[in-house]
């Protein structure tokens, strides 16, 4: 029993410990999700020939899967707050797993929207946003770095599939790489073991409030005779289903604030953009001249610096001086993305296509490991699962929708250059938001410390006046009474 108390005690973030296997068990769920979705676009031109379709069909598979883990993200935050995240990971996983499984033996593009797109996608959901959370209840002092490391799976997993999956494709063709992938995927089932839920003292101090005007109190209720037996059971009934009311409402408390709806409209703009490279650099890469293994080679590059990103900013915004801005190093981040989008159109050789992978790649990583520790810093570790469930969510429709419009701009133009250039512009947005908020809020507080600073200054000068007022009574009270 003491052992039972103890473990259901709350406890601080360890900053360590066991901490470190869910960071190694939240790599691999990223690898396992971020990095394959990233090299389904490798199946892009495979899919293109074997179905003769065109690209704004063939990119609505990326955009399903894209779509449907953003989409369901807050169903995985629902399963894990309400379940645990184990069971999330381990039946997100198992999905996810099928789904690649079945795809391999597709016969059409709309077989593949059912398997790849929506039921690997809803996999992915399950895992994804509990996995992130986990890392956020474990951390706090070195959460920025715990989260880089986490989040880097994404680009190690993308540096070693890219070519991995173009071997197994000229080996054992797309039907084939569907099929390992699907086996690789298998193992999130693991990663879920790993997810070892513990209670936070920030949690265990914030009860459930109890408001009388719902009509149940904290009391124990005790019954008079057997006739109230069925009374005492509805009753318990009832509060039971209007506790579990107030929890749900207290789980999205966020959503009131203002902070988070100006963080949820940045990332709306950088939902819209950020995909767009990633489905579509290794088909502009081979329609400029550029040979299939230096295409693939292209994503590889971009997986390995944004290890780099996820790192280095993860060290860097922990540090003391830069922990009061990491929403800044978040704007910076995502707006040089944003212009490296816009020179694309320049490039048409693979040694002038690596420096955008380069520096694409390490403010990918950069943003991507700030996403939930800005989430946190906004809404706190209580409400950290239910909100990344939400910001998740509000990527989904983006991702659905850009991708395909990306290859409507294609099959118009003939080009790519306008594809590329909506990126850009949505990633620049997407900072220019956050950026405006900020200098408005920054002058608001200027004006209020002057306004404050003048109000003191005023009421220093009458208590001054006050003061000498006085005196002088008592000055002429004195001289008087000697008179």
């Amino acid at each position: 029993m003491a052992q039972e108390r103890k473990k259901k005690a709350g406890v601080l973030p360890p900053d360590g410990g066991w901490g470190w296997m869910i960071v190694a068990g939240c790599f691999v769920v990223t690898v396992c999700t971020r990095a394959v979705t990233r090299c389904i676009s490798i199946f892009f031109v495979e899919f293109q020939v074997h179905f003769a379709r065109d690209y704004s069909g063939t990119a609505w598979i990326h955009s399903l899967v894209d779509c449907m883990t953003m989409l369901c993200a807050p169903l995985g935050s629902l399963i894990g707050n309400h379940l645990s995240c184990r069971v999330a990971v381990i039946l997100g996983g198992f999905l996810a797993s099928i789904g690649l499984v079945l795809s391999s033996f597709a016969t059409s593009l709309e077989y593949l929207y059912l398997t790849l797109g929506v039921l690997t996608g809803l996999g992915f959901a399950l895992c994804y946003t509990p996995a992130i959370a986990m890392v956020g209840v474990y951390f706090c002092e070195r959460k920025s770095l715990a989260y880089g490391i986490a989040m880097s799976g994404s680009g190690i997993g993308t540096f070693i599939l890219a070519p991995v999956v173009q071997m197994l494709i000229e080996h054992y063709s797309w039907r084939g790489a569907l099929l390992i992938l699907g086996g690789l995927v298998s193992n999130l089932c693991v990663c879920g073991a790993l997810l070892r839920p513990i209670t936070l003292k920030e949690e265990e101090a914030c009860p459930l409030p109890v408001d009388s005007e719902c009509g149940y109190s904290t009391k124990p209720l005790v019954a008079v005779g057997p006739a109230n037996e069925k009374h005492l059971v509805a009753s318990r009934q009832q509060r039971n289903s209007k506790q579990r009311c107030l929890q749900s409402m207290q789980e999205y408390h966020f959503l009131l604030m203002p902070d988070f709806l100006v963080l949820a409209g940045s990332f709306l703009f950088l939902a819209s953009g950020c995909s767009l490279p990633f489905v579509y650099l290794v088909p502009y890469a081979l329609d400029v001249g550029v040979s299939h293994h230096h295409a693939a080679f292209l994503m590889s590059i971009l997986g390995v610096i944004d290890i780099v990103g996820n790192i280095t900013f993860g060290w860097l915004t922990d540090r003391r001086f830069l922990k009061k801005y990491r929403s800044i190093c978040y704007m910076v981040s995502v707006g040089m993305e944003g212009l490296c989008c816009f020179f694309i159109p320049l490039l048409h050789t693979f040694e002038l296509l690596v420096p955008f992978s380069v520096l694409y790649g390490y403010f990918d990583g950069a943003y991507v490991a700030l996403i939930p520790v800005v989430t946190s810093d906004v809404v706190g570790t209580t409400y950290l699962s239910s909100a990344l469930g939400v910001v998740y969510f509000l990527h989904a429709i983006p991702y659905l929708v850009s991708p395909p419009i990306g290859g409507w701009l294609v099959d118009t133009t003939g080009t790519y250059t306008a594809t590329f250039f909506l990126s850009g512009f949505a990633l620049i947005s997407s900072a220019l938001l956050l950026c405006t908020v900020t200098v408005i809020r920054h002058c608001q507080r200027i004006q209020r410390n002057r306004q404050s600073n003048k109000t003191t200054l005023e009421q220093c000068e009458a208590q001054q006046a006050d003061f000498y007022t006085t005196k002088n009574k008592d000055l002429l009270i004195v001289n008087t009474a000697t008179s």
